[in-house]
């Protein structure tokens, strides 16, 4: 029997309602709205309230889900969370949301592949699809960078946002749906982009605290050099795979790490700015909210029919890239 694509059919996205601006920034750190923009296009960020957690954010994606499309909790089979900023160790993201959203006949757990995390779970989450287990899958990408940044390191804080986007995948009905994805790793970029604190390695102590180890650490430069190479070629490799090449986009939705390395990636697929989606200046890194924020964006914009091709490719901490190609089925309501 022919395997069923899993495919997008509902989706919804939640930011936070604070918005913190790069001349807000100026006044933090030794910085300028000048240098912030022209090294990262970042112009503003969302930032959670302090009693809003990631489940919270994730809940409220949910939420926006369910006025856009009618998406009932208790049909939902699977629930996979990708974040790097989950409420506690455990229990899991997943499990926070499932109670909170009310799909009681759920299971689900959290996937930690950083800014890769939405790609990496949307992959997985495919399987299940395909192979019979699930029939509705909700894929959320969350995270409250906010919680791990540090307001006094000019280099990291301009960096990153706080948002939440969620899919729901469920076997296509026609030619849509995830048409191939390639998901690498390489471990030996744990030593340029890490959070150290908290872990087993480096339980939470004063120390830790004190050393601020419980903050994301990123040597800039490094991680820019690899993350322009690994989402482009990994962009590539996938469309040559399937016999396509850049012209065949109808949209690229890139993380939204730097829209230097976004510009990088899509000079080397020969796109055209109307084949991609970029926001960063508005959310700046909200790591594995990216791209479901994107997907929603460009639903909502018109920008995607049925039929049309979207490309997605991350990269992130671990060091962990990859790209997802999907036939597009949603229609606007």
């Amino acid at each position: 029997m022919q395997k069923k694509r899993a495919t997008i059919t509902a989706l919804g996205q939640y930011a936070p309602a604070r918005i913190l601006n790069n001349f807000e920034l100026e006044k933090m750190v030794a910085t300028t709205d000048e240098w912030i923009r022209t090294r990262t296009g970042i112009v503003e960020r969302h930032i959670a309230a302090p009693d809003e957690a990631t489940a919270a954010m994730a809940i409220a994606a949910f939420r926006d889900m369910q006025k856009r499309f009618v998406v009932d909790p208790l049909e939902i089979d699977l629930i996979i969370v990708a974040t790097i900023t989950p409420d506690m160790f455990f229990p899991s993201t997943a499990a926070l949301i499932q109670d909170g959203i009310g799909a009681r006949n759920a299971f689900g757990f959290d996937v930690s592949a950083a800014c890769s995390g939405f790609v990496y779970a949307l992959a997985i989450a495919a399987q299940f699809i395909e192979n019979g287990t699930s029939r509705k899958v909700l894929v959320v990408g969350a995270d409250k960078m906010s919680s791990i940044t540090d307001y006094t390191n000019r280099d990291n804080c301009v960096l990153f946002g706080d948002a939440a986007g969620a899919v729901l995948l469920e076997p296509a009905r026609d030619e849509s749906g995830i048409l191939d994805f390639i998901m690498k790793m390489d471990g030996a970029g744990k030593e340029f982009l890490y959070m150290a604190g908290g872990g087993s390695l480096h339980p939470a102590t004063h120390e830790t605290v004190d050393k601020k180890l419980h903050y994301v650490y990123q040597e800039g430069k490094t991680v820019f050099k690899f993350a322009v190479k690994g989402m482009a070629d990994v962009s590539v490799e996938l469309l040559e795979r399937q016999g396509l090449s850049g012209k065949d986009v109808k949209l690229f939705i890139p993380h939204q790490a730097n829209k230097r390395i976004i510009d990088a990636s899509v000079q080397r697929l020969k796109l055209t700015p109307e084949q991609v989606m970029i926001n960063i200046d508005r959310y700046a890194n909200t790591t594995a909210a990216t791209i479901p924020l994107g997907l929603v964006e460009g639903y909502d914009a018109g920008r995607l029919a049925p039929g049309d091709l979207v490309l997605m490719a991350a990269f992130g901490a671990g060091f962990t890239w990859g790209s997802v190609l999907l036939r597009w089925g949603l229609r606007r309501g």
